[in-house]
């Protein structure tokens, strides 16, 4: 009987072993170097060109582009000579997507902050000025009641080292190859002075409109009263109907929303506060949105965060801003964004690329 005991004990230490054995994995582990938040804002200038690796966002101000480059800063490309644009400066902002210019100044997020540049020489842009955490949603590093930048701490690199683990060290889950995943993704890597704003693409986030800047975040639209263009002032936060708030673009007095569930019009003639007076619901999909006097333009696409199985163009009838209808729906491959010059209409469409069409008669898009 005591063999028998004996051999079930050993036994059992054996499969045990063998579990373990099972459960070793190499994982990278991504350690954040820390500096102050003081000491990153000082880098927060013009340095020299970069090369161009994983852009974002672009807007055109006079005879210049600004690139977004993804969580890094922005691009400065000097396109005099359309034929041959010239990268010349990069400006260092960690946490960067949007971006929006006026009067020579250009607004950038850098994670929860609005930064406010003076772009009046595009090869020595200066800082002027930030509005601490107003993008609440992209907060990285503001906790509790801690406000001083010399003792906030901003991950600006991270350490990679491959490490040996076990099953059990992390409650028996396999956390699919990396551990810090979320810090590493969060921090990863003078002849236009007359001109008064530029103009962004159907995929932005932040839009001027006269002295106006309005951003969105997933759910919310703010107003900033940039009457004086160095010194913006925040004058008002509002939630949005809709989740998922996606894009904004600025037409005369109004402001067309893009949401996964559909397409929201703002009336802000009261700039302070603008007020919705129409809708169109659809598909959960992503659904940028552009609009001129009489319609509006959406595309909705699939296989993207907004979730959805619709690959599509939908045409707006907005002669009526209060109560908008569909006109008309054309088949699209994966588009992304979209713009419109005149009647030409260029869609994005995925990997069959930029598509042209001719949208003089919309009920007849060719």
């Amino acid at each position: 009987m005591k063999k028998i005991f004996l051999i079930a004990i050993l036994y059992a230490i054996f499969i045990s072993g063998c579990f373990k054995d099972d459960c070793i994995s190499t994982l990278k582990i991504y350690t954040p170097v820390y500096k102050s938040l003081t000491e990153v804002r000082a880098n927060m200038k013009s340095l020299s060109p970069q090369p161009l690796q994983s852009t974002g966002k672009l807007y055109v101000y006079g005879k210049y582009i600004f690139l977004n480059e993804l969580n890094k800063g922005i691009h400065v490309i000097d396109n005099s000579n359309q034929s041959d644009p010239k990268n010349i400066s990069f400006i260092s902002i960690p946490g960067n997507v949007d971006l929006a210019v006026k009067n020579n100044y250009l607004y950038a997020d850098s994670y929860g902050d609005l930064a406010v540049f003076d772009i009046s020489n595009p090869v020595n842009i200066t800082v002027k000025k930030f509005l601490n955490n107003v993008f609440p949603y992209m907060n990285r590093y503001y906790w509790g009641s801690l406000t001083n930048p010399d003792s906030i701490l901003v991950p600006v690199a991270f350490v990679e080292k491959d490490t040996v683990i076990h099953c059990n060290t992390y409650g028996g889950w396999e956390y699919g190859g990396c551990i810090n995943c979320d810090a590493l993704s969060s921090g990863s890597t003078p002849a236009y002075a007359s001109l008064p704003s530029g103009k962004g693409g159907s995929m932005a986030r932040f839009a001027v409109l006269k002295n106006f800047l309005y951003t969105v975040s997933v759910l919310d639209l703010s107003s900033f009263d940039i009457s004086d263009a160095s010194s913006p002032e925040l004058k008002g936060t509002s939630a949005v109907i809709a989740s998922n708030v996606e894009t904004i673009y600025p037409f005369k007095d109004k402001l067309f929303i893009g949401t996964a569930s559909g397409m929201y019009i703002y009336d802000a003639s009261e700039a302070s506060a603008p007020a919705q007076i129409g809708q169109f619901s659809h598909v959960n999909s992503c659904d940028p949105v552009i609009a001129d006097d009489n319609n509006a333009f959406v595309t909705l696409r699939s296989g993207s965060k907004c979730a959805g199985y619709t690959n599509q163009l939908e045409v707006m009838d907005i002669t009526t801003l209060t109560n908008p209808s569909l006109l008309k729906i054309y088949d699209m491959t994966n588009p992304y964004g979209l713009s419109k010059s005149g009647n030409w209409l260029f869609i994005c469409d995925g990997k069959d690329g930029l598509k042209i069409f001719d949208a003089a008669d919309v009920n007849n898009i060719t």
